[in-house]
């Protein structure tokens, strides 16, 4: 194994380290005693996570009986935290407890939510096993559940005690799990890595390959600029908001098929490409610059139709977004690759264009 990788994010006096490498996860029980991890410790994860990695990660974490929690965004609701409460309970789980998420960011959301708010906080480590929940949803803080009228609208700011990125456990993640979380990679290459951005064009067969030498630095480059977002502004009270490029269109189109349709990244591809036709139209961002995401976003695959989705489903989700403050949506575009904008004057008519371009239906 190469030398892990330790990326810090720093909020307040609170210091929250990532480490990443390759077959790190072997090394966790260490990872978690140096890192002062009690030993009352309870993993949260999916009957898929656990077929595939229980038997190495269990016995890496004490080999007790995993909470298992149905994965998909359509399960991550106060009915699968409740589950994850009555257990800790019945355990007699105390606020020395730990709770650790082995799995994708559905897991982690969910039982970082529950870490959040049971005894009012208890410690939380990360051990995600998707790209897209190692490359984003497990850094930050940001946890919490969706509700039937919006993504995420249930949740808290809870920074976990460690998280361990090992890309070896995504080796059996599936293809079209793996291309969702390279959308999230394209994302950071958009707000702020023009280098990222194109090493995914020149490195894709490499990177789909799951080959560490292309995969690992778009992972590190990835955390480190999400670590760096959030250690200025953890509270996404200004820099943070660019980490929502492509996600105010995304969750609408997420909330209007119930969870069902898209996986996340592939929502947010869509939503990048209407935030990319924004700015376009607005005379922000050259057309050669959209081109070039449109290129790499459908020369990494397919993604689900849209042309079904009526287009005031999608402006009334969009109402509905925890992005709206004091009445005004905040929408980040891009100006080129590697740097965007928020506005916060985008109208309706503006909206009704962007999503008839991308094929929703009048």
């Amino acid at each position: 194994m190469t030398s892990p990788i330790r990326i810090d994010v720093t909020t307040g006096n609170r210091t929250s380290p990532i480490w990443i490498g390759e077959g790190l996860s072997q090394e966790l029980p260490s990872l978690l005693d140096r890192h002062g991890v009690g030993p009352r410790r309870f993993i949260v994860s999916s009957p898929v996570v656990w077929r595939f990695h229980g038997e190495q990660l269990g016995a890496a974490l004490g080999g007790g009986d995993p909470i298992l929690l149905p994965d998909g965004e359509r399960y991550k609701n106060l009915q699968s935290i409740s589950k994850v409460y009555e257990a800790l309970i019945r355990a007699n789980a105390d606020r020395g407890s730990t709770i650790i998420a082995v799995g994708g960011g559905v897991v982690g959301d969910s039982a970082g939510f529950a870490a959040a708010t049971f005894l009012r906080g208890i410690a939380l480590v990360h051990v995600p096993t998707t790209l897209l929940a190692q490359v984003d949803s497990s850094i930050g803080g940001k946890v919490g559940v969706n509700h039937t009228l919006g993504k995420n609208l249930i949740g808290a700011f809870h920074q976990p005690a460690l998280v361990v990125i090992d890309p070896a456990l995504l080796k059996t993640l599936p293809r079209r799990e793996f291309r969702s979380g390279l959308y999230e990679v394209v994302k950071y290459g958009v707000i702020a890595n023009r280098n990222l951005f194109d090493r995914l064009n020149t490195d894709a067969k490499a990177i789909f390959a799951k080959d560490p030498a292309a995969l690992v630095p778009a992972i590190v480059d990835s955390c480190r600029i999400k670590a760096d977002v959030v250690s200025k502004d953890e509270r996404e009270s200004g820099l943070r908001r660019i980490l929502n490029f492509g996600h105010t269109v995304g969750h609408a189109l997420e909330a209007v098929t119930h969870y069902r349709r898209f996986r996340h990244g592939e929502a947010i591809a869509l939503g990048m490409l209407a935030a990319a036709d924004l700015a376009v139209a607005r005379g922000a961002m050259a057309e050669r610059e959209r081109t070039a995401l449109a290129n790499l976003i459908a020369g990494l695959g397919p993604l689900p139709s849209v042309t079904d989705l009526p287009i005031s489903e999608a402006i009334e989700a969009i109402r509905r977004d925890k992005k709206v403050v004091h009445g005004r949506l905040h929408f980040v575009i891009a100006i080129e690759i590697g740097a965007t904008i928020t506005v916060d004057d985008v109208s309706e008519d503006e909206l009704r264009a962007v999503l008839g371009r991308l094929g929703l239906k009048n």
